[in-house]
Protein backbone atom coordinates (compact mmCIF):
# COMPACT_ATOMS: atom_id res chain seq x y z
CA UNK A 1 0.00 0.00 0.00
CA UNK A 2 1.25 3.42 -0.91
CA UNK A 3 2.89 5.18 2.40
CA UNK A 4 0.89 8.32 3.78
CA UNK A 5 2.18 11.65 3.74
CA UNK A 6 1.91 13.06 7.10
CA UNK A 7 1.99 16.43 5.63
CA UNK A 8 -0.25 17.81 3.19
CA UNK A 9 0.88 20.40 0.36
CA UNK A 10 0.18 22.90 2.29
CA UNK A 11 2.33 22.56 4.90
CA UNK A 12 -0.25 21.32 7.30
CA UNK A 13 0.28 18.07 9.75
CA UNK A 14 -2.60 15.64 8.70
CA UNK A 15 -4.39 13.64 10.93
CA UNK A 16 -2.87 10.42 11.48
CA UNK A 17 -5.42 7.66 9.86
CA UNK A 18 -6.80 4.22 10.93
CA UNK A 19 -6.22 1.50 8.77
CA UNK A 20 -9.42 0.84 7.87
CA UNK A 21 -9.65 4.64 6.68
CA UNK A 22 -6.50 3.90 4.33
CA UNK A 23 -8.14 0.82 2.96
CA UNK A 24 -11.35 2.83 2.00
CA UNK A 25 -9.54 5.70 0.87
CA UNK A 26 -7.99 3.39 -1.32
CA UNK A 27 -11.24 1.33 -2.31
CA UNK A 28 -12.98 4.50 -2.90
CA UNK A 29 -10.10 6.12 -4.81
CA UNK A 30 -10.05 2.69 -7.09
CA UNK A 31 -13.82 2.40 -7.72
CA UNK A 32 -14.01 6.44 -8.56
CA UNK A 33 -10.91 6.53 -10.92
CA UNK A 34 -12.66 3.33 -12.88
CA UNK A 35 -10.33 1.06 -11.79
CA UNK A 36 -13.14 -1.07 -10.66
CA UNK A 37 -15.90 -1.35 -12.96
CA UNK A 38 -19.79 -1.65 -12.10
CA UNK A 39 -19.88 -5.22 -11.34
CA UNK A 40 -16.38 -5.87 -10.00
CA UNK A 41 -16.25 -8.26 -6.95
CA UNK A 42 -14.03 -6.65 -3.81
CA UNK A 43 -13.05 -9.98 -2.60
CA UNK A 44 -11.99 -9.25 0.94
CA UNK A 45 -9.22 -11.72 0.90
CA UNK A 46 -8.02 -10.42 -2.45
CA UNK A 47 -7.82 -6.87 -1.57
CA UNK A 48 -6.09 -7.88 1.92
CA UNK A 49 -3.27 -9.75 0.07
CA UNK A 50 -3.00 -7.00 -2.28
CA UNK A 51 -2.57 -4.33 0.11
CA UNK A 52 -0.41 -6.73 2.74
CA UNK A 53 -2.97 -6.28 6.02
CA UNK A 54 -5.51 -8.31 7.73
CA UNK A 55 -8.93 -9.36 6.88
CA UNK A 56 -10.42 -7.15 9.82
CA UNK A 57 -9.55 -3.11 8.69
CA UNK A 58 -10.29 -4.88 4.70
CA UNK A 59 -13.89 -5.99 5.85
CA UNK A 60 -14.58 -2.42 7.95
CA UNK A 61 -14.01 -0.44 4.87
CA UNK A 62 -15.92 -2.61 2.80
CA UNK A 63 -18.74 -2.15 5.15
CA UNK A 64 -18.32 1.70 5.21
CA UNK A 65 -18.42 1.63 1.12
CA UNK A 66 -21.67 -0.28 1.61
CA UNK A 67 -22.86 2.09 3.76
CA UNK A 68 -21.82 5.16 1.44
CA UNK A 69 -23.32 3.15 -1.78
CA UNK A 70 -19.99 3.02 -3.41
CA UNK A 71 -20.28 -0.67 -3.57
CA UNK A 72 -23.36 -3.35 -2.61
CA UNK A 73 -23.76 -6.42 -0.62
CA UNK A 74 -25.29 -9.54 -2.30
CA UNK A 75 -26.25 -11.78 0.04
CA UNK A 76 -23.97 -15.04 -0.24
CA UNK A 77 -21.71 -13.72 -2.56
CA UNK A 78 -19.75 -11.11 -1.49
CA UNK A 79 -19.38 -7.15 -2.38
CA UNK A 80 -19.27 -5.42 -5.66
CA UNK A 81 -19.19 -2.38 -7.28
CA UNK A 82 -23.27 -1.90 -7.62
CA UNK A 83 -24.56 -2.50 -10.90
CA UNK A 84 -27.19 0.46 -11.41
CA UNK A 85 -30.25 0.41 -13.56
CA UNK A 86 -30.90 3.59 -15.64
CA UNK A 87 -33.70 4.71 -13.50
CA UNK A 88 -31.79 4.58 -10.40
CA UNK A 89 -28.66 6.35 -12.23
CA UNK A 90 -31.39 8.79 -12.97
CA UNK A 91 -32.75 9.34 -9.66
CA UNK A 92 -29.13 9.62 -8.10
CA UNK A 93 -28.16 12.54 -10.67
CA UNK A 94 -31.27 14.15 -10.38
CA UNK A 95 -30.79 14.13 -6.29
CA UNK A 96 -27.21 15.00 -6.57
CA UNK A 97 -28.22 17.95 -8.71
CA UNK A 98 -30.87 19.61 -5.85
CA UNK A 99 -27.89 18.66 -3.18
CA UNK A 100 -25.52 20.55 -5.09
CA UNK A 101 -26.97 23.80 -6.02
CA UNK A 102 -28.23 23.79 -2.23
CA UNK A 103 -24.62 23.39 -1.22
CA UNK A 104 -23.19 25.95 -3.51
CA UNK A 105 -26.13 28.21 -2.49
CA UNK A 106 -25.00 27.76 1.51
CA UNK A 107 -21.40 27.67 0.46
CA UNK A 108 -21.30 30.97 -0.82
CA UNK A 109 -22.87 32.60 1.94
CA UNK A 110 -20.19 31.00 4.40
CA UNK A 111 -16.88 30.46 2.58
CA UNK A 112 -13.64 31.87 4.08
CA UNK A 113 -11.06 33.36 1.35
CA UNK A 114 -8.83 30.50 1.95
CA UNK A 115 -11.72 28.73 1.23
CA UNK A 116 -11.78 29.76 -2.22
CA UNK A 117 -8.64 29.78 -2.94
CA UNK A 118 -7.90 25.93 -2.14
CA UNK A 119 -11.02 25.02 -4.39
CA UNK A 120 -9.22 27.80 -7.26
CA UNK A 121 -6.14 25.39 -7.02
CA UNK A 122 -8.60 22.23 -7.36
CA UNK A 123 -9.62 24.00 -10.32
CA UNK A 124 -5.84 24.61 -11.73
CA UNK A 125 -4.88 21.30 -11.36
CA UNK A 126 -7.51 20.05 -14.16
CA UNK A 127 -5.99 22.70 -16.70
CA UNK A 128 -3.57 20.42 -18.23
CA UNK A 129 -5.65 17.24 -17.49
CA UNK A 130 -6.86 16.96 -21.12
CA UNK A 131 -5.83 13.01 -22.59
CA UNK A 132 -7.75 9.63 -21.92
CA UNK A 133 -4.58 8.90 -19.76
CA UNK A 134 -5.67 11.79 -17.52
CA UNK A 135 -9.15 10.87 -16.94
CA UNK A 136 -8.62 9.10 -13.72
CA UNK A 137 -6.73 11.97 -11.93
CA UNK A 138 -9.70 14.67 -13.51
CA UNK A 139 -12.27 12.53 -12.39
CA UNK A 140 -11.00 12.26 -8.36
CA UNK A 141 -10.15 16.17 -8.58
CA UNK A 142 -13.62 16.69 -10.00
CA UNK A 143 -15.51 14.66 -7.37
CA UNK A 144 -12.81 16.71 -4.13
CA UNK A 145 -13.92 20.05 -5.66
CA UNK A 146 -17.54 18.82 -5.84
CA UNK A 147 -17.40 17.58 -2.72
CA UNK A 148 -15.56 20.36 -0.85
CA UNK A 149 -18.15 23.40 -2.25
CA UNK A 150 -20.78 21.04 -0.42
CA UNK A 151 -18.48 20.49 2.58
CA UNK A 152 -18.00 24.48 3.11
CA UNK A 153 -21.61 24.81 3.65
CA UNK A 154 -21.15 23.70 7.08
CA UNK A 155 -24.06 21.05 6.99
CA UNK A 156 -22.79 17.55 8.23
CA UNK A 157 -26.32 16.16 7.21
CA UNK A 158 -25.99 17.28 3.82
CA UNK A 159 -23.09 16.02 3.17
CA UNK A 160 -23.58 12.57 4.46
CA UNK A 161 -26.55 13.16 2.15
CA UNK A 162 -24.28 14.36 -0.82
CA UNK A 163 -21.48 11.93 -0.36
CA UNK A 164 -24.34 9.08 -0.90
CA UNK A 165 -25.85 10.63 -3.42
CA UNK A 166 -22.80 11.05 -5.50
CA UNK A 167 -21.75 7.67 -4.63
CA UNK A 168 -24.71 6.38 -6.29
CA UNK A 169 -24.38 8.29 -9.24
CA UNK A 170 -21.56 7.00 -11.39
CA UNK A 171 -20.04 9.33 -12.65
CA UNK A 172 -17.74 7.81 -14.57
CA UNK A 173 -20.13 7.05 -17.13
CA UNK A 174 -19.42 10.72 -18.19
CA UNK A 175 -15.85 9.73 -18.54
CA UNK A 176 -16.38 6.58 -20.00
CA UNK A 177 -18.24 8.50 -23.13
CA UNK A 178 -15.34 10.57 -23.69
CA UNK A 179 -13.29 7.22 -24.00
CA UNK A 180 -15.87 6.15 -27.07
CA UNK A 181 -15.96 9.46 -28.77
CA UNK A 182 -12.45 10.83 -27.94
CA UNK A 183 -13.36 13.54 -30.97
CA UNK A 184 -15.04 15.56 -28.17
CA UNK A 185 -12.55 15.00 -25.24
CA UNK A 186 -10.67 18.77 -25.26
CA UNK A 187 -13.95 20.75 -26.27
CA UNK A 188 -15.68 18.42 -23.32
CA UNK A 189 -13.05 19.10 -20.94
CA UNK A 190 -12.30 22.99 -21.96
CA UNK A 191 -16.11 23.48 -21.26
CA UNK A 192 -16.07 21.50 -17.92
CA UNK A 193 -12.73 23.66 -16.52
CA UNK A 194 -14.73 27.45 -18.05
CA UNK A 195 -17.82 26.27 -15.83
CA UNK A 196 -15.57 25.09 -12.73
Amino acid sequence: MDQVNPIAENGELLRKRSLTDEVYEYLSGKIIAGKYSSGDWLRQEDISTLLGVSQTPVREALDRLVATGLAERVPYRGVRVPILEAKEILDAFLLRLILETTGARLAAKVILPEEVEFLFGLVEKTANLITLEDMSVLRQINKQFHTRIVEVARSPLLCKLYEMTTNAFPDWMLYEYMFRHPELLQSSLKREYGEH
